[in-house]
């Protein structure tokens, strides 16, 4: 038996996640007791998902890290505009050419603004790197021991269990303390590329019988460039895969306060509750597929349309196959086109229009024109198709998740690690928010639930139908 084994207890695991008729018989009885006429949300003025009837979220705090801007005002009245992604008062087209016009790697810089709130000179920014160079190495052991054991088919909860798990080699696991903090920060940043794609190594090796790989870090370079190191058999990786790879985790760093699990990032911190646990929630946000799976989603979508086409390039054969996924007559029949549309940007996601450039110059390198240009059509018909066939309050343009996962398959990087990327780079975005919380001193967070359960006396069992 390898060191590496894990234990196997398959078939008693499959007792406890066997789902009987009585159970599904008892769910039915109380989801009965679950339900709330909808029209109660609106006589009480209840923001359901925390947004108003037009879909504009509820301010529920202020933030320096960054900021989503998706309108103007046209004589003195609101309206939709091109979207713009701010970090710390920068615009992220601007960062990003600004150290891509200098060939350098734009992560650790981007890291340092928005942990810090200042792009680094040269000193700052070569002690910042050294600093995550240093704690890029896991606890002895803690491969074969924690990630190598009970091995997950899902990687953000390989990823979330790892990350509670580090609490226990932690000496100041509970120091809510700012430099602690930034320490603990600085450590899961470095540390999130090792434990998912070791994470994904051990699935992929116990569950899919495939070789065990299992490289050391590099002791140097860039977070993109381990992130290739470590991942493939080779090692091996181009210039251009490593800076593209950068640029997309530069894109997924923050967006603004509001999103799901950096909300529930400022949630859990308003607790005082420890960091591991702050970060194993805000990724147990980001795991659902409403939020970090959709660009899954849209490679399975373009994987379907492409077997179905017959000529990528007939326009009038696209959008056909566009109306059928809205009529949910293709693909998962869920009537969406993914990655199409955004809960605040209407006319253009600024994350895809930068995307968008260096997608086709990794699809021509990769010999993948058709497919971007398929991509490309894509996105021109489909913001017109939903607006012939869905009523709307706002336009709808493609999002940054519907080029992800094309980049993604591109650099060959399986789908089991798409979200688990993101991670890697929203943890950056938690970290900033996590410290604004605790810097602040805000009172814990506890929005309201109005009851409308009807008062009503007790009866004795006896008594009961």
């Amino acid at each position: 038996m390898s060191e590496y084994e894990p234990q196997q207890n398959r078939s008693a695991g499959n007792v406890y996640s066997q789902v009987t008729p009585e159970m599904d018989r008892m769910a039915k009885v109380a989801a009965d007791a679950d339900q709330i006429p909808q029209e109660l949300y609106v006589k009480y003025n209840v923001k359901r998902g925390l947004r108003d009837l037009n879909g504009k979220g509820v301010l529920a705090g202020l933030t320096n890290v960054s900021e989503v801007r998706a309108k103007k005002i046209v004589d003195g009245e609101e309206v939709p505009d091109y979207g713009h992604l701010f970090y710390r008062g920068y615009e992220i087209e601007d960062l990003i050419k600004g150290f891509s016009s200098e060939n350098r790697f734009g992560f650790e810089e981007v890291a340092y603004l928005l942990l810090f709130g200042h792009l680094p000179n040269g000193e700052e920014l070569k002690s910042f790197c050294d600093q995550l160079l240093f704690y890029r190495s896991l606890p002895t052991s803690f491969v074969r021991d924690i990630i190598m054991k009970a091995p997950s088919s899902d990687m953000m909860n390989t990823l979330a269990r790892s990350v509670l798990t580090l609490y226990s080699y932690d000496d100041r696991a509970d120091d809510t303390t700012l430099p602690n903090v930034l320490r603990q920060s600085m450590q899961l940043i470095s540390l999130f590329p090792m434990l998912s794609i070791y994470g994904y190594q051990a699935y992929n090796h116990y569950e899919k019988g495939q070789s065990l790989v299992i490289h050391n870090p590099l002791d140097h370079g860039s977070i993109a460039e381990n992130i290739l190191h470590i991942l493939r058999p080779d090692m091996k990786y181009t210039e251009l895969e490593a800076k593209i790879l950068d640029i997309s985790l530069v894109l997924h760093m923050d967006h603004g306060g509001g999103n799901n699990s950096t909300f529930t990032t400022h949630v859990v911190t308003s607790t005082m509750t420890d960091t591991y646990s702050v970060i194993a929630a805000a990724l147990g946000s980001l795991k659902g597929p409403r939020h970090g799976g959709a660009n899954i989603k849209v490679v399975r979508m373009f994987e379907c349309m492409k077997k179905e086409l017959h000529d990528w390039t007939d326009e009038d054969e696209v959008r056909a196959y566009l109306v059928k996924l809205l009529h949910g007559a293709a693909f998962d029949h869920a009537g969406l086109i993914y990655g199409v549309g955004h809960a605040v940007y209407s006319k253009s996601d600024p994350r895809a229009e930068i995307f968008k450039g260096f997608v086709e110059k990794l699809s021509s390198a990769k010999g993948l024109h058709d497919e971007y240009n398929l991509y490309a059509l894509v996105a021109r018909l489909a913001p017109e198709v939903i607006a012939k066939e869905r009523k709307m309050y706002k336009g709808v343009c493609v999002n940054v998740d519907f080029y992800s996962g094309f980049v993604y398959s591109m650099l060959g990087l399986p789908m089991e690690l798409f979200t688990p990327l993101f991670a890697m780079a929203r943890i950056v975005g938690w970290s900033a928010h996590r410290m604004e919380e605790l810097a602040n001193n805000g009172k814990i967070i506890r929005p309201a639930y109005r009851a409308i359960a009807p008062e009503r006396p007790y009866v004795p069992i006896g008594d009961r139908d």
